[in-house]
C-alpha cells in the first residue's frame, strides 16, 4: 500500500509503523494491539484528505474485519487514525459514501480512531515493494472505482498542532509525538 500511496501527486512522504495499540516501542514481533499502519504527509494544496481516503478505499478491501489478503489478525485491521475533528468528519462521510456506492460487496468495517503514538517499523518493512518488486501484496488500483463527489465537499483542515507538553510526554515515552506542527497535512491509515 505504501508504494501506491507515495506515488500519488501531493504525497510528500510516507513511512510504515505501528499505531493504535498499547505496547510501547512496538516492533513487528511485539506490537500487541497495534495496527500495521502508514503515516502519510501530504500537501493539501495539491491533494485533499478526501482524495487520499478515496484512494485508500480503492486499493484495499475495507469490508473484511481484521484481514487483508492472506494476512489475518487485529494488526491487519482497516483503520483511519485522524488528527482532528474535521478529518474524523471527512473519514466518516467517505465511509458512508463508500457503503452507499455499492463498489464493495459488503459493509465497510474500517475503524475511525484518534491518532495515537506511532512506532516506526523496522527498516526491512519500509519501502517493501520498492526493494522487492515481486513481493507479496494484496493492494491494487481499481481504475473503474470512483465515488460520486458530495456537494459542498471542502478541503479538511489537514494541519495538526501539538502542544509542548504533549511533545514532551511523547519524548519521555520514547515514541514519535502524535504530530508535529506542519504546513502540510498528515494522518495515518491502518494496514500497510
Amino acid at each position: 500500500m505504501q508504494d501506491l500511496i507515495r506515488r500519488y501527486p501531493g504525497v510528500i512522504s510516507t513511512r510504515v509503523g505501528y499505531t493504535g495499540g498499547e505496547v510501547p516501542n512496538a516492533t513487528y514481533c511485539n506490537h500487541g494491539g497495534h495496527a500495521e499502519a502508514i503515516e502519510i504527509v501530504f500537501d493539501p494544496d495539491t491533494i485533499s484528505y478526501r482524495d487520499l481516503l478515496e484512494l485508500f478505499f480503492q486499493i484495499h478491501d475495507p469490508t473484511t474485519r481484521n484481514r487483508q489478503g492472506n494476512d489475518v489478525g487485529a494488526s491487519y485491521r482497516s483503520a483511519i487514525f485522524y488528527a482532528n475533528d474535521e478529518q474524523k468528519r471527512v473519514a466518516e462521510d467517505t465511509i458512508a459514501d463508500t457503503d452507499a456506492s455499492g463498489l464493495w460487496p459488503g459493509k465497510v468495517v474500517t475503524e475511525v480512531t484518534p491518532v495515537s503514538d506511532f512506532w516506526e517499523a523496522e527498516p526491512e518493512h519500509q519501502d517493501y515493494l520498492e526493494r522487492y518488486p515481486n513481493g507479496y501484496t494484496c493492494h491494487f488500483p481499481r481504475p473503474n472505482w470512483k465515488l460520486q463527489k458530495r456537494e459542498g465537499v471542502r478541503k479538511a483542515d489537514n494541519r495538526a498542532a501539538l502542544t509542548a507538553s504533549a511533545e514532551q510526554s511523547a519524548a519521555e515515552k520514547g515514541s514519535e509525538p502524535k504530530f508535529r506542527q506542519r504546513s502540510s497535512g498528515s494522518f495515518r491509515i491502518g494496514w500497510r
